[in-house]
């Protein structure tokens, strides 16, 4: 009887963990550049009191199916969705979003690198091109004082026009992109940023639009993935679930108490 309010409380924890994870993706609906999450989750430790196969005395044949009674449930992991979010056209030059795979690298505040999809770019007293939490974008990118205009073509190519020389195209630098073998294995460290692990594999960085990374698009930012109306769907589903789980406590509870009170 026990057993079964233990079994009940792990599964009331699981899903508490599926909705607090849903708030996150719901909370970042309008995070330009974020990826949902999506949990799994594991049956635990089972108690086997006949296995399959065998026979159950002296004689007797083996039964096709065995006893055996599990543990509940725990989260098995989060993953990242790396699915496209909508391109959003801004009008901003210094917005870029990326058209397929890839993350941009940004030099983060430790000296290590890390990697975003949010193209929602600004230029730094010293001209270099930086994230909107002051993280340079690698490879640094440095902007004359006296720019006009800065046009990024799909390639990554950077190119300005200057107070001195409006009608002259000057390229300034060359935007690279990176992929992971496995982007999910990658360490989110907040603000839009994720880092290199050993799940993730060694980024793979090139020029955008070879070795099937994506193209970039200046004046478009790429918004988050999540569909809202599917996440209130595993709100409420989650929701449900929780609550079954609690009236399995009440039930274990209940007959508890029956079994405490049959001597009266």
């Amino acid at each position: 009887m026990l057993k079964s309010l233990y079994t009940t409380a792990t599964g009331m924890k699981a899903q508490q963990t599926m909705v607090d994870m849903i708030a996150n993706n719901i909370a970042n609906v309008n995070t330009s550049g974020f990826k949902k999450s999506q949990a799994s989750f594991e049956d635990l430790l089972y108690v086997t009191q006949q296995a399959p196969g065998l026979a159950r005395g002296t004689g007797d044949l083996a039964v096709p199916t065995g006893t055996q009674i599990g543990s509940g449930t725990r989260l098995n992991g989060t993953t990242k969705v790396y699915s496209p979010g909508m391109l959003e056209p801004t009008d901003r030059p210094l917005d870029i979003a990326i058209d397929g795979e890839g993350f941009f690298a940004v030099r983060l505040p430790d000296g290590g690198t890390g990697y975003t999809r949010d193209g929602s770019f600004q230029i730094n007293a010293a001209g270099n091109i930086v994230t909107s939490q002051g993280h340079i974008l690698l490879p640094e990118i440095t902007v004359p004082a006296d720019t006009l205009d800065i046009a990024i073509d799909p390639s990554g190519r950077v190119t300005v026009a200057t107070a001195s020389t409006p009608d002259a195209a000057t390229q300034v630098g060359q935007l690279t992109i990176s992929r992971f073998v496995n982007p999910s294995g990658m360490l989110a460290v907040g603000g839009n940023v994720g880092r290199q692990t050993e799940a993730s594999g060694a980024p793979q960085t090139s020029t955008p639009g070879i070795a099937g990374l994506g193209q970039l698009r200046q004046r478009f930012l790429e918004r988050s993935n999540v569909q809202i109306v599917n996440e209130l769907v595993n709100l409420i589903v989650a929701q449900r679930a929780y609550e079954v789980n609690s009236r399995a406590i009440q039930a274990s509870d209940q007959m508890l108490s029956t079994a405490t009170n049959i001597v009266r």
